[in-house]
């Protein structure tokens, strides 16, 4: 039985796909854990893909 293939989704030509990192503050809470923040790829606003949606929603002039 033959298998479907599927194209594989767009990456994100911004981010290349690690659409969310962490980030360190420089330094340590009291408990010793290092403080971190979790920044997001603005292009995709961290979904890890490309924007296809936003190419093919173009509006149209009215009348044309």
């Amino acid at each position: 039985m033959t298998h479907h293939t599927h194209t594989p989704g767009r990456v994100c030509p911004n981010c290349d796909g690690h659409a969310a990192v962490a980030v360190t503050l420089g330094g340590r809470d009291r408990s010793g854990h290092l403080r971190t923040i979790t920044a997001h790829c603005p292009a995709c606003h961290g979904t890890g893909t490309g924007t296809r949606a936003a190419r093919h929603t173009a509006t149209v002039p009215a009348g044309r």
